[in-house]
């Protein structure tokens, strides 16, 4: 797996992803009091190395900065897919944030393609919104309405000559969005099903305490995700504090990520 691990955005991105919010009416970041440009940022490992952990139960294990979930690579991938239950933010005085979603690419790459929910908390109240992603681009949130215990399926497929259809659906409250995206230089080279902690320019956000959120049928190129031995993120910091916990796979497509700090 290449070392690199990068989450710098160029000028030119962030101006034209703020100039696509700006001047598209049907999305919209969430309303709240100084929200910051958030990223969903490829796999950050605490210590820049490539790889952490060892074998486990056939699986890699391996720690990362702003991610929890499974990650596979190994192969070329044209697909991935799950569902999940909306978790709750649960809000103090802090500002907090976390995301919930499907992608491609991110574990090993300088792009993520991906779609998902978040589950923020800003200025002591919890806020609940989609988006897509076509990192380093700035991500773009849905204005539909989301609550607590929303039954989420998402998915993102591929071509070879980089076109991408994001998919995402709120089963609970009846929307659903497709997105049609190209990005010639994806390199296709994993496919991810992840809780993450958003980064902004200086690094991740702090983790909001979403309790546990449930990921069920979880795909890769049509088939579990665990036929590729995927790797098991925990999610920690620079200090070695757990942030996040994954479960291990049942069946080969249903895990748990779980909230163990912020």
């Amino acid at each position: 797996m290449p070392a690199t691990r990068h989450r710098m955005l160029a000028t030119a991105a962030l101006a034209a992803a703020a100039t696509l919010l700006a001047t598209t009416p049907a999305l919209a970041r969430p309303a709240g009091p100084a929200a910051p440009a958030l990223l969903r940022a490829p796999l950050l490992r605490p210590d820049g190395d490539a790889h952490q952990g060892g074998p486990h139960d056939g699986r890699a294990d391996g720690t990362s900065a702003n991610w929890a979930g499974y990650a596979a690579t190994g192969a070329k991938f044209t697909s991935v897919s799950a569902s999940w239950v909306q978790p709750e933010a649960h809000c103090t005085t802090e500002d907090t944030y976390s995301s919930f979603w499907v992608g491609l690419d991110g574990d090993g790459s300088r792009s993520v393609e991906q779609n998902g929910s978040s589950a923020d908390c800003v200025g002591g109240k919890p806020q609940y919104y989609a988006w897509f992603e076509m990192y380093p681009a700035y991500p773009v949130m849905y204005k539909d309405k989301v609550e607590p215990g929303d039954h989420f399926a998402a998915s993102v497929t591929a071509t070879a000559t980089g076109r991408f259809t994001l998919t995402i659906t709120d089963e609970t409250q009846h929307w659903s969005h497709v997105q049609h995206k190209t990005l010639a230089s994806a390199k296709l080279a994993s496919a991810e099903v992840i809780a993450e902690a958003p980064s902004t320019l200086s690094g991740p956000l702090p983790l909001t305490d979403f309790g546990t959120v449930a990921f069920t049928g979880a795909k890769a190129n049509g088939k579990p995700i665990g036929d590729f031995g995927p790797e098991n993120i925990t999610m920690a910091d620079h200090d070695h504090t757990v942030l996040a916990t994954t479960s291990p796979l049942s069946g080969g497509s249903a895990f748990e990520v779980t909230w163990n700090h912020g």
